[in-house]
């Protein structure tokens, strides 16, 4: 089981990588006021959304707790992220405060996970 977790961590980290990543590769064009979502960005939100789920099931039928309002704040955080990259991801320019948001959001989550313990 333990092998199964590690494999899902290893995408969840993926699909982080890659919400993060598509919004830095932006930050250039975000002070030009020309930035716009990416579908790198949609599908590393839509992977942690799958992974996380996964990695939620397969903690408790490993009989690990499970820190549910720590889950359950991530969840929230990246359901608004889900929900801002899907709306905004056909719009040739993106308001900079918008995807200033998203990537703070990110961020954001990144330390949720790492520094709640």
């Amino acid at each position: 089981m333990d092998v199964l977790i590690n494999v899902f961590v290893a995408l969840h980290i993926i699909g982080i990588g890659s919400l993060l990543g598509g919004f830095l590769t932006q930050m250039k064009a975000m002070g030009a006021g020309t930035a716009r979502f990416s579908p790198a960005m949609l599908h590393g939100a839509l992977t942690m959304l799958v992974t996380g789920m996964a990695l939620v099931g397969l903690n408790q039928a490993d009989d690990q707790t499970v820190d549910n309002v720590k889950i359950g704040i991530k969840l929230a955080v990246l359901v608004v992220i889900l929900a801002l990259v899907y709306v905004k991801r056909d719009e040739e320019k993106v308001d900079k405060g918008l995807f200033g948001a998203v990537g703070g959001l990110t961020i954001a989550n990144i330390f949720i996970a790492t520094l709640w313990t």
